[in-house]
């Protein structure tokens, strides 16, 4: 294990999770940034800025899977065995995540997902699934899909486990501070 790759994956992958702490802590602050002038003219609502963050934060997460996969696979992103018992675990497992994921955006909407609740909007409380099952089912549905990812990408070479369990740590620490 390379302790620079991991330090800089960590660093990478915790701007997502500081990022929206910062702004479900604090959302006049996030939307008196959003309403300078400079950005004024690129967007128009918090709401607006935060699903450009979103996009940009799972292109980075993204970034650092690949390059992690690429750096401990030896320059491959591809696999160099995988069982098919990885792949139907580790798919079963992506699958869920998504599902979950998507059906979060089915039940809040766009600006309910983009904290449209701490912005300034009205959004009815929901309590049909999956809210009525997990208390913040688009957290597990990103976990699930991460570790899914990386059970079908590295497993079992002795690296497949630590990205997900930073990123496992992040998303609880996320959920434990923006109650």
């Amino acid at each position: 294990m390379n302790p620079w790759i991991f330090f800089a994956a960590a660093v990478l992958l915790s701007c997502e999770r500081i990022c929206y702490l910062w702004i479900w802590r604090a959302p006049e602050r996030f939307c008196d940034w959003c309403a300078r002038p400079a950005r004024r003219s690129l967007v128009q609502e918090p709401v607006d800025v935060l699903e450009l963050l979103f996009w940009f934060f799972k292109i980075l997460q993204g970034a650092v899977f690949a390059g992690w996969c690429a750096f401990f696979g030896d320059g491959s992103l591809w696999p160099a065995s995988a069982a098919p018992f990885n792949l139907g675990l580790g798919g079963a497992l992506l699958a869920t995540g998504q599902a979950l994921n998507l059906s979060v955006f089915h039940r809040l909407g766009r600006i309910g997902v983009f904290y449209g609740n701490k912005l300034g909007y009205r959004i009815p409380w929901s309590r049909k699934f999956p809210f009525s099952c997990l208390k913040h089912p688009q957290y597990i549905g990103a976990l699930l899909s991460i570790w899914g990812f990386f059970l079908v990408m590295r497993f079992p070479h002795d690296d497949w486990f630590i990205l997900p369990a930073v990123e496992t740590i992040y998303y609880a620490l996320g959920a434990y501070f923006e109650r």
